[in-house]
């Protein structure tokens, strides 16, 4: 009787699937990056990671399908000066390796530099919706700011429309308290533009703890946001007829700022829109201008 095959192990047992050392280009699979497996411990995170928030129940739950099937997709790195090598991508997937008590994970060696690595990562990132918008705002002012990138430059490198860039960066006018709060997930990034259109930081912080106290969905926070702060009895308004009003309240509801219908005989009339400050216009341009 011949005896059965035996299995090839995961996770731990990777060293038996993937070649050891640092091979040259000409040793790697013809169009693909070269690999190497390395112990956990020669891997250092990049303290410039654009991701600064890791769930514990997440990595958790990573750790244990690892524990299982070992790291399926090799982790992106550089070489570190140091000795070892700089994470490039795939910190959750390293620190989940950790947890599992592997000593050993596959990693693809590129040279790069800073540049390059901090514009990897932060690509990486943003496919995998890994980003919180604050993490993603602070990783485009980075780019703009060390590395003299415009807006439509760092939207052309990540894939992004521009005025989706710049409402991402705008977040970092709020206040702390509630930056804090939409990278916590207690507030949505539409929540966070709707609360731009205020003028203080009062009226933002309490505007923020309304909406996450009450649970307020985005389009009921642009309507929160959108009412006067002193109610004057509208005249004209009961001059108008029921498909006016209701037309009022829809584009309201619809850019998150106060609008107006004024109609005229021959079926003509005015649109007005009001804005609260410059930033409050932008936004309005962003919205009706960008397709």
């Amino acid at each position: 009787m011949t005896n059965p095959p035996k299995r090839r192990a995961l996770g731990r047992g990777l060293s038996a699937l993937m070649p050891q050392g640092e091979p040259s280009e000409s040793e790697a699979p013809k169009g693909k990056s070269p690999y190497v497996v390395t112990g956990v411990d020669q891997v250092y995170p990049d303290p410039d990671q654009p991701r600064r928030h890791f769930g514990e129940i997440e990595l958790e739950e990573l750790a244990s399908s690892i524990r299982v099937h070992g790291v399926i997709q090799p982790l992106i790195v550089r070489k570190r000066d140091g000795g070892g090598y700089t994470l490039i991508a795939g910190e959750r997937r390293w620190r989940a390796s950790q947890k599992a008590g592997l000593t050993e994970i596959p990693v693809v060696i590129q040279s790069l530099g800073d540049h390059e690595a901090f514009e990897r990562a932060l690509v990486e990132n943003i496919q995998r919706s890994d980003l919180n918008p604050i993490e993603e705002a602070l990783a485009y002012e980075r780019l703009a700011a060390d590395y003299g990138q415009t807006q439509q430059e760092i939207a052309d490198r990540v894939g992004k429309k521009r005025s989706t860039v710049a409402n991402t960066m705008r977040l970092l006018k709020l206040p702390r308290v509630v930056r804090e709060m939409v990278e916590q997930q207690t507030l949505a990034m539409g929540h966070a533009r709707a609360l731009l259109s205020l003028g203080s930081d009062h009226a933002i912080v309490t505007a923020a703890k309304t909406i996450a106290d009450q649970g307020l969905s985005v389009r009921a926070a642009e309507v929160l946001v959108a009412k006067p702060k002193d109610k004057k009895p509208a005249t004209a308004t009961k001059d108008k007829s029921p498909s006016v009003r209701d037309l009022e309240q829809r584009l309201t509801k619809g850019l998150g700022a106060k609008c107006s219908v004024k109609t005229s005989s021959g079926g003509k009339g005015v649109i007005q829109i009001a804005y609260r400050n410059l930033d409050d216009l932008d936004r309005l341009l962003e919205e009706l201008l960008d397709n």
